[in-house]
């Protein structure tokens, strides 16, 4: 919700895959009000998860760009594939590149689109949803993540952070105060937080390390196909 590339569908005409630009100007001043930099805290830990080397990577609905500069200041060798379904997220993300590392224009594509734009042939080392499967529709998610799913190489991570499902209390009422918002501001068809453990898990994907930000109400969690104890 606060990385947004939103459903499966071809972005070119519709309002779902574009509401975002409603709130580009004001998207990361918004975070940073809510949430203070527990939002990049969680970010960074997931990150300490990308493999070593000069990776192939891709970042799905990063939003404004922040951490496409992350992921290469951790991995300045790296090729990204920047997904992004809103036009005017994707433009401030470029100019950030430009203006923060130029030297690194020429290994950064910057495509309009959501995971179903991603071509048959095309895979990746790591792949990155922070803040963005939350915005899937229930009825879209399975589609979109098998589509994610196909483009991971054996053995890649995948970099999760994101919200985490609440019952009650503080957390539930925030989750669906900021669903409500987004609903109103950007045309969001998701309702509700999706169990994205269980949903990768259904795609052979195990947690390798987790940690939780924000009182519990954030997670930064790695997923890969090999079986090893969960650290936190």
């Amino acid at each position: 919700m606060f990385n947004p590339s939103v459903g499966p569908n071809a972005p070119s005409a519709s309002p779902q895959t574009t509401g975002f630009d409603r709130v580009a100007w004001c998207y990361d001043a918004l975070a940073g009000l809510v949430f203070g930099s527990a939002l990049k805290r969680a970010q960074r830990a997931a990150l300490l998860g990308l493999p070593s080397g000069a990776p192939r990577i891709l970042i799905l609905g990063g939003g404004t760009g922040w951490v496409l500069t992350e992921v290469l200041s951790h991995r300045p060798h790296a090729t990204v594939l920047y997904l992004e379904a809103s036009p005017k997220m994707l433009a401030r993300a470029r100019a950030r590149l430009e203006r923060e590392r130029p030297q690194a224009t020429a290994q950064v594509e910057f495509r309009h689109g959501t995971q179903a734009d991603l071509k048959p042939a095309e895979t990746f080392d790591a792949i990155i949803t922070f803040f963005v499967l939350d915005c899937i529709a229930g009825d879209e998610l399975e589609t979109a993540l098998a589509q994610l799913r196909s483009a991971q190489r054996p053995g890649a991570p995948w970099l999760l952070a994101d919200f985490r499902p609440a019952q009650g209390g503080w957390r539930r009422l925030l989750l669906q105060l900021m669903y409500a918002f987004f609903r109103l501001t950007t045309g969001l068809r998701a309702r509700a937080l999706p169990e994205l453990h269980i949903a990768l898990g259904n795609l052979g994907l195990v947690p390798l390390r987790s940690r939780t930000f924000f009182g519990g109400a954030l997670e930064a969690v790695v997923f890969s196909e090999e079986t090893r104890p969960l650290r936190r």
